[in-house]
């Protein structure tokens, strides 16, 4: 069997990605809250223009895209994880850990010297996922675990 690191491409996004993007992401909101409130995801209408500040990252499979990450400047020093999905038919497989540590690459040529990021407490699987890459919790409120990594 074909290795599936050798397969996969991890590049910026491009807006010919649009679709295939908003679509991930929200199918993997879907799977975890089993519902989806269309009003509170405003970034993902035009994601290059959302995301034109930062890196926006797509992982793709052939023609297929399987994954996501962004990195957003909170400060200086200072970026926020946000937007990681990958396939649910391809997660715990590593293509999360690669589009993280590619973020995490990138945050480091920007000169950041922290990350912070937030899931909520019932996405055991996401807290997990952020412990295992060296992410400390630093906190919890109101349902959500806020995360941070210094690089």
């Amino acid at each position: 069997m074909k290795d599936l690191n050798q397969e996969i491409t991890i590049q910026p996004f491009q807006p010919k990605d649009q679709a295939q993007a908003r679509a991930l992401i929200l199918v993997g909101l879907v799977e975890h809250w089993g519902t989806l409130d269309p009003g509170k995801n405003p970034d993902l209408q035009d994601i290059g223009k959302t995301y034109a500040g930062g890196v926006f990252l797509v992982a793709c499979k052939q023609e297929r895209m399987i994954g996501t990450g962004a990195l957003v400047a909170r400060g200086k020093e200072t970026g926020e994880i946000v937007r990681m999905s990958v396939a649910k038919d391809l997660r715990r497989r590593g293509l999360g850990s690669r589009i993280l540590e590619r973020l995490i690459q990138e945050a480091k040529t920007f000169g950041m010297r922290q990350l912070v990021l937030e899931t909520t407490e019932t996405w055991r699987e996401a807290i997990a996922f952020y412990k295992s890459a060296g992410f400390k919790e630093t906190h919890r409120k109101d349902g959500d675990v806020y995360f941070r990594l210094e690089v």
